[in-house]
């Protein structure tokens, strides 16, 4: 960085105000302030001045300051685990297109699966005086979600199924997503299976993972023995590629590997091939969520699939009515998953 010493750094222009505009036009604040609000108020002459005081200035209204004084907030938050998975943008695509529908606008954050990021995003929403939030809680600790509810923020639960009455929530059965994905791998004889999970602080993975034990005991199997179980600190290709690395390393390679989404089965597939293992010959593999690159594969990915925009449209939707007239009371809404198998699973080696 090259810099100037006894010269102040340059800056861009300053964002016009409001009174700079009452100052070009020669009027009051309250003058301008009615023609931008209620210019009814304002004589065609004195409004001509001020239009013309705003166009020369190029000055841009405070919408979320004008939004605030008139009591009709449009903005809405939404924190995800992390929006560079193919899932939440999905997701997010259908809070947008709700909110749309409603002339609502969306500021979207990614916690990365961290509750102090998350914290973060969840204090500057509630200073920007956003309408609501809607939340994919990056910890099972709901305590500061509700307490933002106590506080009169609307709050719903995206993608996970809400324990607490005061809270609505838009979800998907993960527990039976789990089990069908287990159960596939069954029906094709394969009796030992890894599983590649994230950390039990997110609910998601504690759910998936009592699906997988449910359907190996009632298939008569000991979860102990039949489940080889690796964590990975995150939910992505490369916590996919570690995954598979740790597995191996281990030299008891189970038949077949479930992988708790999408993003970590592409990086256990990518993984798998480095050390010569073929899909689903050596392998089998089942992934999590059914996100648009699953059929697109070399090997393309058997997979569970989520309604994946519709959980977002829904989760918009259950907010805009709580916050509308009569607010509306908390609902759970969950939704059944569905697997879709390709070619990424097959019967035992």
């Amino acid at each position: 960085m090259v810099t100037t010493a006894g010269r102040a750094p340059q800056r861009g222009p300053r964002r016009a105000s409001i009174s700079d505009v009452a100052q070009e036009a020669g009027v009051s604040l309250g003058t301008v302030s009615n023609v931008l609000n209620r210019p009814d108020r304002v004589s065609p002459t004195t409004r001509a001045k001020v239009l013309a005081a705003i166009e020369h200035l190029s000055f841009v209204p405070n919408g979320s300051a004008r939004q605030l004084r008139a009591g009709t907030i449009t903005t809405v938050g939404a924190i995800l685990l992390d929006i560079a998975n193919p899932f939440f943008t999905e997701v997010a695509r259908g809070i947008e297109d709700r909110l749309a529908q409603a002339d609502h606008t969306l500021m979207l954050a990614s916690s990365d699966e961290d509750p102090e990021r998350e914290a973060r995003y969840l204090r500057l929403f509630e200073e920007h005086g956003v309408l609501g939030m809607l939340v994919t809680p990056a910890s099972t600790d709901l305590e500061p979600l509700l307490e933002l509810s106590r506080r009169g923020v609307g709050v719903v639960l995206l993608d996970r199924t809400s324990p607490a009455e005061e809270l609505s929530s838009v979800a998907v059965d993960d527990v039976a997503g789990a089990a069908m994905a287990v159960e596939h791998l069954l029906s094709l004889s394969h009796r030992r299976i890894a599983f590649i999970n994230g950390p039990q602080s997110i609910a998601q993975c504690v759910d998936r993972r009592a699906g997988m034990v449910r359907a190996l005991e009632a298939a008569g199997l000991d979860p102990d023995e039949a489940m080889v179980e690796i964590t990975v600190s995150s939910l992505n290709a490369e916590g996919g590629e570690a995954g598979v690395t740790e597995l191996l390393a281990a030299g008891t390679a189970p038949s077949a590997l479930f992988c708790v989404n999408d993003l970590t089965a592409l990086g256990a597939m990518r993984a798998l091939r480095s050390h010569g293992l073929a899909i689903p010959e050596d392998m089998a593999v089942v992934g999590y969520d059914d996100v648009n690159f699953a059929s697109m594969l070399m090997t393309p990915l058997t997979s569970v699939r989520q309604p994946t925009r519709q959980l977002g449209e829904v989760a918009a939707d259950l907010l805009l009515k709580a916050a509308g007239p009569g607010m509306a009371a908390p609902q759970r809404i969950e939704f059944q998953p569905e697997l879709v198998v390709r070619a990424s699973s097959g019967g035992a080696r």
